[in-house]
């Protein structure tokens, strides 16, 4: 596998995302295998997970100042989707242990052409080293992909598998990683 970093790799505001979310929603159709339907049904979403408290995002990009991946999440809470799908299935317990004064990587992807390059672990340990919550919880695809396996070396487990999400065909995995 070639090592080769971006030219840089930045923390983001949320006003700098907002005025990305064309370029950021590109690469998470292509990351993710979603038709441009699905991409351009996000974009409200999207842009509003910027207001949300404890928001934080990075960027990367090349040498030629081309964004290459983006990572951003924030403090999980009832009444929010993703937070609500996820509480249901780990049940109270779980949920209490997992689910209070977490971060929520609710999106991270890197361009399909650029991964396994060592940017996608590059942004993660960067937006990771910056949040003041003790627990990260993420969902990905359940499959052996690349992004499946650099959540496993940074050290994730398994709080879920084979979980489907309204909306999606495919089964997830719900991963969760103490920080201290």
């Amino acid at each position: 596998m070639t090592q080769l970093q971006p030219a840089r790799i930045l923390r983001v505001d949320p006003v700098w995302m907002r005025e990305h979310l064309r370029e950021v929603l590109e690469i998470y159709g292509a990351a993710m295998g979603y038709p441009d339907s699905v991409v351009d049904a996000r974009y409200g979403h999207a842009a509003s997970h910027t207001t949300r408290i404890g928001f934080e995002a990075v960027a990367a990009f090349d040498p030629a100042d081309v964004l290459t991946g983006f990572g951003y999440g924030y403090t999980t809470r009832p009444g929010q989707w993703w937070y609500d799908q996820v509480a249901d299935a780990l049940g109270r317990t779980r949920s209490r242990e997992w689910l209070r004064d977490t971060f929520e990587l609710s999106e991270f992807h890197v361009r399909p052409d650029q991964q396994g390059m060592g940017i996608g672990r590059t942004l993660l340990r960067t937006l990771l080293g910056g949040i003041s919550h003790p627990r990260v919880v993420l969902s990905t695809p359940d499959s052996d992909t690349r992004a499946f396996r650099l959540y496993r070396s940074e050290r994730f487990v398994d709080l879920l598998r084979g979980h489907y999400f309204p909306g999606d065909a495919r089964p997830f995995a719900v991963l969760g990683m103490t920080l201290r």
